[in-house]
């Protein structure tokens, strides 16, 4: 029985401690008190009643305080998740408002630029796949592009809003810690700032689907970002983030979204090129060697940049 509380304690600290709770020295206090208290009672109270109805007190009043934590949108977050899209449909035009995009001079330095624009589905033409690697191949960024007709690209990646207190940690994306965002962009400033700013290893592929599924999805995307912006949802590493999101929007399978090569994101483009949905005229290390974004030494993210990085790669034909 030792095991169950200890897990319990465990999880309780970690909760508290990367939770939202103001001010920051009260987290840091109840991430102590609470396991002390859990493993005081389970080891400390000798009567049996009387240590199982603590521990119920205890555990339903942790419980109770988890689960209506609200998420928010209204907190002070850093300048690159500051502004929000909003997207509604006026028949088959979707009017999105707050596409980002930002111009990077370097990591930390950049200027934050939005623009409102409008995408026609009967324009919808093309989707990528795009992932992006800054340290081994087990992990990857995950990421969709959509293609129109008129040549222009909106890049949807589905990330942790994080506020400016809080530094990026995966650990934390398992508790409430993070709300989930979607990043609504331009190409140049989603997988540029990967190419150009930050020298990550990107990959682009062409996804093969249907009209009809490519024009669901985003119609998905589009009405998951109004949603967001309106109601506030928790991030959750496991569950909810950048790749079972995506299968999620797409309404794949539950199988699928938790395939291990899935939760190692760094293998979903893997898992896309078996399931068929990958050019399959070539092997895969093959297809993967040709979709990786390299950009000449010095380049910058310009006007022409969505044309630039899909020269030479294999199936970006329109079907």
């Amino acid at each position: 029985m030792a095991l169950p509380f200890m897990l319990m304690a465990c999880f309780g600290a970690a909760a508290f401690w990367y939770s939202t709770i103001m001010p920051s020295g009260l987290r840091v206090v109840l991430a102590v008190l609470f396991p002390s208290l859990m493993l005081g009672i389970a080891f400390g109270v000798r009567r049996f009643r009387a240590r199982v109805a603590m521990l119920a007190v205890l555990i339903i009043g942790f419980w109770g305080w988890y689960l209506s934590d609200p998420p928010r949108n209204d907190r002070d977050w850093t300048l690159e998740y500051a502004v929000p899209a909003d997207a509604v449909f006026e028949g088959h035009v979707a009017h999105i408002r707050n596409v980002r995009d930002i111009r990077y001079r370097t990591v930390k330095d950049y200027t934050p630029h939005y623009y409102d624009a409008d995408y026609d589905l009967d324009q919808l033409d093309g989707l990528d796949l795009v992932t992006s690697y800054w340290a081994g191949e087990t992990i990857a960024h995950v990421f969709l592009s959509f293609s129109f007709r008129n040549g222009r690209h909106l890049a949807i990646s589905i990330e942790t809003r994080r506020q400016k207190r809080f530094v990026y940690s995966t650990i934390a994306g398992f508790f409430h810690h993070y709300e989930l965002f979607y990043v609504v962009a331009d190409e140049r400033d989603l997988i540029g700032v990967r190419t150009d700013v930050r020298k990550e290893r990107v990959y682009l592929y062409h996804v093969r689907v249907s009209p009809e599924v490519r024009r669901k999805l985003f119609v998905s995307y589009v009405n998951e970002i109004h949603d967001l912006a309106h109601r506030a949802q928790w991030y959750n590493t496991l569950t909810d983030n950048c790749t079972t999101g995506i299968l999620a929007r797409a309404g794949a399978r539950l199988r699928y979204r938790f395939d291990w090569r899935v939760l190692l994101s760094g293998h979903t483009a893997r898992l896309a090129y078996d399931l068929g949905l990958l050019d399959q005229n070539e092997s895969f290390a093959t297809l993967k060697r040709e979709s990786r974004i390299v950009r000449p030494e010095g380049a910058e993210p310009g006007p022409d940049y969505s044309r630039e990085i899909r020269v030479g790669k294999i199936g970006e034909a329109t079907e």
